[in-house]
């Protein structure tokens, strides 16, 4: 296989990362095996077998009858790649930069809430393996762990913080506040999810772990602002752990009171102020006047995602609405993507579309559930290992060179390929 020799490996400013493959292979003689399949399948299949039924429910539903998971999957499909022979890819390198940050892949951890219903450690684990590999990590603003705690578990990692707004300003700014002294240096507001979609085995089975034993998490009781509203309501989080959880979540996090784009520059205006002028973000954009509009308030960067799948049944896929609005305003904004993202087949599509950056959901998730921090961390070196093999054995040295090119598009058609799992 590859040689742990090659002296090519001496120029990159990453780790060769197709030498997992290689040390996995030769592993078996000494009878080290690796601890799970990573087919995304065979990860899918492990992690309900792991899961408790809460947990697997959270993290596999998608809104509705999964028309839109499926969509993001097809929109996967209809793109080939178009291999390259006899380039010099020896010299090749993952590297990038984020929000002026050098990372050693464009993938990074999408912010997932709750971490804690997949395994005790949650995103503590997570945002340890982030800073080990340096990947960019984004924190869920509807975490287990509280925001200074992962932050101290994340190192010198570069990190960013998502935002569900709270219509309580006093309760946003102080959770922005806390980000950035815990050093998360951008913020992402997701704008798709103001409430959960409807999700049938989540709503048949009752199943929102913050009514019941997650309660508010140590994110929402470690913060100042919401102890206060928590007195003021005349509630003990001690004693009644499952009344503060739901005036955590229903009061802010996923309220149902929808927020508008005045109410941005408001958001924006705050986290310039107390940022010193870092990044702002919005996610959940998939409409090309939505992107546009974005520019025009002078937002950062757009996360092109719809969830995956898991708020609007029937939608548009995400990689679909990435194309439209790559065209639209790709030379104006850093636009990042996630949505239905299981291969380095899939980051490389996504990149080849145009987006400069690539979030990475249920595939994390999964390896927490199955294997804690070893799971995540096996998941996200296998996924940069398929990376680093795809760009040698396809001729790209350099992530500049993955565009449109690279890629051979079928039209887009509804029925390119089967739903026959809930990959």
């Amino acid at each position: 296989m590859s040689d742990p020799n090659n002296p090519n490996i001496k120029s990159r400013t990453t780790p060769q990362w197709g030498l997992y493959q290689r040390e996995s292979f030769w592993g078996t003689n000494d009878g080290k095996y690796l601890i799970f399949n990573t087919d995304p399948a065979e990860i899918e299949k492990l992690a309900k077998e792991k899961l408790s039924q809460g947990g697997w429910y959270y993290s596999s539903c998608n809104a509705g009858l999964s028309w839109t998971h499926l969509a993001n999957r097809q929109a996967f499909y209809r793109h080939r790649i178009i291999p390259r022979q006899l380039v010099d890819t020896n010299t090749r390198d993952s590297a990038t930069e984020i929000f002026g940050h050098r990372v050693a892949a464009p993938v990074g951890f999408a912010p997932i809430g709750i971490n804690r219903i997949y395994h005790p450690t949650g995103e503590l684990s997570v945002a340890k393996v982030a800073q080990e590999l340096n990947l960019a990590y984004c924190l869920s603003s509807a975490g287990s762990y509280s925001i200074e705690d992962v932050g101290k578990a994340n190192g010198n990692g570069p990190r960013f913080f998502q935002l569900y707004q709270s219509h309580d300003d006093e309760v946003c700014i102080s959770m922005l506040q806390r980000a950035f002294d815990s050093g998360y240096d951008a913020c992402i507001v997701t704008t798709d999810t103001w409430s959960l979609a409807w999700r049938h085995n989540d709503v048949f089975n009752g199943n929102y772990a913050f009514y019941h034993e997650h309660g508010a998490g140590d994110l929402g009781l470690q913060d100042p602002v919401f102890l206060k509203r928590l007195a003021e309501a005349g509630i003990d989080p001690e004693k009644n752990p499952k009344e503060a959880g739901a005036k955590w979540i229903d009061e802010n996090i996923w309220h149902g009171r929808a927020h508008t784009w005045e109410k941005m520059k408001w958001t924006m205006e705050q986290w310039k102020r107390i940022s010193g002028g870092r990044p702002f973000c919005l996610k959940g954009i998939q409409s090309v006047e939505d992107a546009k509009r974005a520019v025009e308030m002078g937002i950062d960067g757009i996360v092109v995602s719809n969830h995956a799948g898991r708020q609007v049944d029937g939608a548009i896929a995400s990689l679909d609405a990435l194309e439209k609005i790559v065209d639209a305003v790709g030379d104006k904004i850093y636009i990042m993507y996630d949505s239905g993202v299981r291969s380095a087949a899939d980051v490389f599509k996504a990149l080849a579309l145009g987006a400069k950056f690539v979030f990475i959901g249920r595939l994390w998730v999964w390896g927490l559930s199955i294997a804690g921090e070893q799971g995540v961390r096996h998941v996200l070196k296998s996924l940069l290992a398929e990376f680093d093999i795809l760009m040698e054995v396809a001729g790209f040295q350099s992530l500049e060179q993955i565009d449109r090119t690279a890629i051979d598009s079928l039209p887009n058609s509804s029925s390119l390929i089967a739903e026959h799992s809930q990959i």
